[in-house]
């Protein structure tokens, strides 16, 4: 049974930080491209970041460049986002996903003084 489940969310600050992760099960974790999308209220779903199959490259959206940073642990099946600097538009639930052919169910990030 496939299964992505991220962790790591909660209530933070203006410029605090989080750290997420997405623990993989039921597939080949390191067969897979992995994504981070981020969908806020009353928006549609944004693309954050992406990390190939062995991390040899990463790509960021412009809204979060130079403040996150994905990365992943295929020997733990885990796919991470280090976030900083953190403003209140970062506030979303945050998703993980494997090329798009599976998804988690989300962890809520809220940013708010």
């Amino acid at each position: 049974q496939v299964q992505l489940m991220e962790s790591g969310g909660g209530f933070v600050q203006p410029g605090g930080s989080l750290r997420l992760s997405c623990a993989a099960s039921g597939f080949t974790f390191s067969h897979y491209a992995m994504l981070w999308y981020r969908q806020a209220p009353g928006k549609e779903r944004e693309w954050v970041a992406h990390i190939t199959q062995s991390s040899e490259y990463t790509y960021y959206a412009d809204s979060m460049r130079g403040r996150v940073t994905i990365s992943r642990d295929n020997a733990k099946n885990t796919l991470y986002l280090q976030m900083k600097s953190l403003k209140p538009e970062d506030t979303a639930i945050y998703y993980c996903t494997a090329n798009g052919d599976y998804w988690g169910q989300g962890t809520q990030v809220t940013v708010s003084s």
